[in-house]
């Protein structure tokens, strides 16, 4: 029971922290409310993500496809073990390019146009 209340105060505490911001970063809420305007922006050629971008779609393709099930069926361990390297590596990634995409528009809005 002392390692479940552990658990939920470790989990509620990340939370909280993702909502916030971490080191005063925007918080996972405006993360996640840019993707579609950094998709968007990237496929007008405004955005320079287009590679980046391209990389996430990719990896997030990779764990949710269903032929990558047989792998985790024969191969246990070694099958589960690429898709958590590949769900933290796409974490990180998206991550920090919504936050680069959020201070391009923060840039890009302060440019005054003559």
């Amino acid at each position: 029971m002392a390692k479940t209340l552990k658990r939920t105060a470790a989990f509620t505490a990340l939370a909280r922290q993702l909502m916030r911001g971490a080191r005063g970063g925007p918080s996972l809420s405006k993360r996640i409310a840019a993707v579609p305007r950094m998709l968007k922006a990237t496929a007008t050629g405004q955005y320079d993500g287009g590679m980046r971008v391209a990389l996430m779609a990719a990896a997030t393709a990779y764990v949710v496809s269903p032929i990558d099930l047989i792998p985790e069926a024969f191969l246990l361990v070694v099958g589960l073990a690429d898709d958590a390297v590949m769900i933290t590596w796409l974490a990180g990634t998206v991550l920090a390019e919504t936050e680069r995409f959020l201070e391009w528009e923060k840039q890009r809005d302060r440019v005054v146009v003559i």
